[in-house]
């Protein structure tokens, strides 16, 4: 050791950095606070669901076709708010991903600095739209022009254009999360591919897409995780009826649309009913996380490190 790194290491010993200890106490609470938050939302689940389930068959909540908990006979098969709620998610992301994807492109490898600082901040604005607001648009505007413009029937109360308006509402999670994604590719990637002559076009498909292809991955599993959660969006302009069919002119009703519903009530708390929108929500919550223990796996399978 050089009489310069001892002095270093004297130093070091000698002026303890307290900001530094209290900026990784932060951080530690900040990570815990994550954590608790997680296991209380499990903890307040478990218990009434366990409840549910004790008085309702698993086989019928899990394959009944029929969903109707709040009417008399009632009927407990969850099939058609899954299944609602799967179509809605889709096209979201038939929506969402290439839109997405195409302004991630734009604002990594064709806009100019001045451009992207203004593009992308506005891009991002929608993600502070209140969902009610998508919701009144979905109702008042796309749901009318596709009645206008479509050869099918539209219903006042359509899964088309709900999903149509959370693919909307989820774009700037892909764009802005894969842009990011994009831009950490390394430039030297970039300029060994204009070296042998590829286009800028070429170089954007076919080296930095894949390079970026595990963050491009994270920002869908998050975008379709985020689209499945939704609640207004749905609840206003899906419908309310609970109905397992593939014709997305027809009201549907999503698991977070039913949660949204029953919740809103006066059902009386403690009933089965009423733990049906924990049975619901627990559903939700695990479909949730196998899609993000999904995402993790794809990240750790084809993230690449750079030096």
């Amino acid at each position: 050791m050089t009489v310069r790194d001892s002095a270093t290491a004297s130093l070091a010993r000698s002026r303890p950095r307290h900001g530094e200890a209290v900026i990784k106490a932060i951080l530690l609470l900040a990570a815990l606070v994550s954590v608790a938050t997680t296991i209380g939302i499990v903890v307040s689940l478990v218990e009434p669901t366990i409840r549910f389930f004790a008085e309702v068959s698993v086989v019928e909540f899990f394959t009944s076709t029929s969903w109707g908990p709040l009417f008399e006979p009632p009927a407990y098969g969850v099939l058609p708010l899954v299944s609602a709620t799967l179509i809605t998610t889709g096209i979201a992301v038939l929506v969402a991903v290439p839109l997405g994807l195409a302004a991630a492109i734009y604002l990594s490898e064709y806009a100019r600095p001045r451009v992207r600082k203004v593009c992308k901040p506005t891009l991002e604005v929608l993600a502070g739209i209140p969902t009610v607001v998508f919701g009144f648009f979905a109702l008042s505007f796309i749901t009318p022009l596709l009645r206008g413009v479509l050869p099918f029937e539209i219903e006042i109360f359509n899964a088309l254009s709900a999903g149509l308006v959370v693919g909307f509402m989820i774009i700037p999670i892909v764009a802005s999360l894969s842009e990011d994604a994009m831009s950490a590719v390394p430039a030297g990637l970039r300029e060994g591919s204009y070296a042998l002559g590829a286009s800028k076009m070429v170089t954007s498909l076919r080296v930095v897409l894949p390079a970026a292809f595990s963050g491009i991955v994270a920002a869908v599993i998050l975008a379709i995780s985020r689209g499945a959660g939704e609640t207004m969006i749905v609840y206003m302009a899906g419908g309310g009826q609970p109905n397992l069919t593939l014709d997305i002119g027809k009201a549907m009703q999503t698991m977070a649309a039913f949660i949204a519903q029953a919740g809103s009530g006066d059902v009386p708390v403690g009933t089965v009913d009423y733990n049906t929108i924990f049975a619901v929500g627990s559903l939700l919550f695990v479909m949730t996380l196998a899609m993000n223990v999904v995402s993790a796996r794809l990240v750790r399978k084809f993230r690449e490190v750079y030096e």
